[in-house]
């Protein structure tokens, strides 16, 4: 994914090794309904229904990678195009925008269909925003053959975030590192720095390619 920062750029190409990306359709059947209400419920979904489709690559590419690249050369790998992104980051729209040693930042434009049944984003979607900073932190600053993975998360949301909340961004920070475990915080912000969001988690880590 040739990624860079404006969050609303279309996904890139997969390297050449990559398989061809599959597709997928967002539209979904609503739930069921009551005999007696079973046709007005009906009309009202497909009124107001959406669509959406989208691509994604192959996660074999970047997950075998890990047994002979650190982390950082993934994740600007990821950044810059050479590996193709996971497909969680195409399924959600959530992109890296920068990353250093012990540092990512994410954005992220709210969409409908990131919302929850009360007209906001659904915290799901936040803490796997929030996740994924957690462990992209930890993993700059592992080196080849060395996998990590969440043992904990605890997310604090602050401020419920719509489309009128915009663009969004997500900054993960390495806390500790050590041979079996490390920490790491994140904090969601809107870009004026307003506080969304912000957690901690622990990753244990793990040799990978052995």
């Amino acid at each position: 994914m040739s990624l860079d920062a404006n969050p609303s750029s279309p996904a890139p190409a997969a390297p050449e090794a990559a398989a061809a990306p599959n597709t997928a359709s967002a539209t979904h059947a609503g739930p069921a309904t009551h005999a007696g209400s079973a046709t007005l419920a009906g009309s009202a979904r497909e009124s107001v229904r959406r669509e959406r489709s989208y691509t994604w690559s192959d996660p074999a590419i970047t997950a075998g990678a890990v047994a002979t690249s650190s982390g950082m050369e993934i994740l600007q790998g990821i950044q810059d195009g050479r590996f193709p992104p996971p497909p969680i980051m195409d399924t959600l729209q959530i992109y890296p925008v920068e990353v250093e040693a012990g540092r990512i930042v994410f954005e992220m434009i709210p969409q409908e269909w990131h919302y929850n049944p009360i007209g906001s984003v659904h915290g799901g979607v936040l803490s796997t925003l929030l996740d994924s900073a957690l462990g992209c932190a930890v993993h700059t600053q592992l080196p080849a053959g060395t996998g990590y993975t969440t043992l904990e998360i605890k997310v604090n949301f602050v401020r419920p975030v719509t489309l009128a909340t915009g663009a969004i961004r997500c900054e993960g920070t390495i806390l500790s590192l050590g041979r079996r475990a490390a920490t790491a915080e994140a904090r969601v912000t809107t870009a004026d720095g307003k506080l969304l969001a912000h957690a901690t988690t622990t990753c244990m880590l793990f040799p990978v390619g052995e």
